[in-house]
C-alpha cells in the first residue's frame, strides 16, 4: 500500500487536534490523568504530522528522535519551532505508559499520580505543539 505523505501530514495533524479536544473535554470534568494522556497523545501526532512531510513516522510514543533528524531539512526559519517541539514531545512521552499504569511497583493508580497543575502543563505543552507543527507546515506549503 502507497501512502500520500500529503494525506499523511493531513491526517496526524487531525488526529493531533482531535486528541486535543479531547483533552479539553476531559479537563472539565476534572479528569486529570485522562487530560494528561489525550495531551501526550496530541503532542505525539503533532510532531508526527512534520516527520510525515519526510517520511512515514515510526511506531512510538516519542519521535522526537525522528524529528531532530529532519529538522535540518527543514526551512531554516521553522527550525527554533522544530526543537522545542521536539523538545515538548519528549517531555511528555514517558506520561503515555504512566496515564495507562500509573506506578505499578508504588501501587499509585493514574488518578493518584496527577493533579489539575499537571494537567494544565499537559494541556498548555500540547497546545503548543500542535501550534509549533502547524507553524512549520504552512512554511511547507500546507494550509490547515
Amino acid at each position: 500500500m502507497e501512502i500520500d505523505p500529503k494525506e499523511e501530514v493531513l491526517y496526524r495533524l487531525r488526529l493531533a487536534e482531535e486528541h486535543l479536544q479531547t483533552a479539553e473535554k476531559r479537563y472539565t470534568i476534572e479528569d486529570w490523568a485522562g487530560v494528561v494522556q489525550s495531551s501526550q497523545l496530541a503532542a505525539e501526532n503533532a510532531a508526527k504530522a512534520v516527520i510525515s512531510h519526510y517520511h512515514i513516522p515510526s511506531w512510538t510514543h516519542d519521535p522526537s528522535g525522528e524529528l531532530e533528524q529532519i529538522t535540518s531539512q527543514l526551512p531554516p526559519n521553522t527550525r527554533d519551532h522544530a526543537h522545542r517541539l521536539a523538545e515538548i514531545v519528549r517531555e511528555l512521552a514517558p506520561e503515555h505508559g504512566r496515564t495507562s499504569h500509573g506506578l505499578p511497583a508504588q501501587r499509585i493508580t493514574p488518578a493518584q499520580l496527577y493533579s489539575r497543575d499537571a494537567a494544565e502543563q499537559a494541556l498548555q505543552a500540547a497546545r503548543e505543539a500542535i501550534n509549533r507543527a502547524k507553524h512549520i507546515l504552512a512554511r511547507l506549503g500546507y494550509h490547515t
